[in-house]
């Protein structure tokens, strides 16, 4: 471990601050860094009309469906408990069949539905300073800020993003005014089921994400 690496809560083996109390590590920024000041800014933050809403439906969603609902059930009663009847899918257009359902889901629960597919308004690669070879894999690029203007325009209450790509996803957070949260999260690879990487990062899928450390073979 290089002495000069910057050690942070993804280094921590014992995760007491789930429960409050024990021995915290060194570097652990509960007692290293947050102050007395860090702590009113942000309580003072999650007292803000829209924060407090979202928070309490959160944690609402957690204790009454928790190990019960699916993450769509969840989506449906965070959007209920926030007060949202028009949500808004961000769906990229290679799942365009898995939104479709999903609106239906929210339709039949009483939402209205708006959506807005990725490659809205066709717009080339080049246009907008790609490379031109990008478009060997699609002539139109995914269009995320379009995506969260027409969701913008259409007032819808809360967003959903349906497998919107690495990058794309960050600028349609970015860009949309309403509260946004993720139904599909794409992984072509492992069928858009990313964690399975995880769970086998030193073994299938050790190639992949860790070549330095192959042990080479006699």
């Amino acid at each position: 471990m290089s002495e000069d690496k910057v050690l942070s809560c993804i280094d921590c083996g014992v995760v007491h601050c789930d429960k409050g109390k024990g021995e915290f590590p060194a570097f652990c920024p509960t007692t290293q860094t947050v102050t007395e000041e860090d702590i009113a800014e942000v309580k003072a933050l999650y007292q803000e009309e829209e924060n407090q809403r979202s928070m309490q439906a959160a944690a609402g969603v957690e204790y009454d469906g928790y190990c019960n609902l699916t993450r769509v059930q969840e989506i449906m009663e965070y959007a209920k408990r926030i007060g949202a009847k028009k949500i808004g899918i961000a769906t990229c257009v290679g799942l365009i069949r898995e939104s479709r359902m999903l609106a239906k889901i929210f339709r039949y629960h009483g939402f209205e539905v708006y959506g807005v597919g990725c490659k809205v308004g066709c717009i080339p690669k080049h246009e907008i300073g790609l490379p031109k070879e990008h478009e060997k894999l699609g002539a139109h690029t995914c269009n995320p800020i379009m995506q969260a203007k027409l969701l913008n325009e259409a007032g819808t209450d809360l967003n959903v993003v349906v497998g919107l790509c690495v990058g794309h996803d960050s600028l349609f957070y970015k860009y949309s005014n309403a509260l946004v949260t993720t139904a599909v999260t794409k992984d072509r690879v492992l069928g858009h089921n990313p964690v399975a990487a995880l769970y086998s990062a030193e073994y299938y899928y050790k190639s992949k994400l860790f070549p330095e450390k192959e042990e080479k073979s006699e």
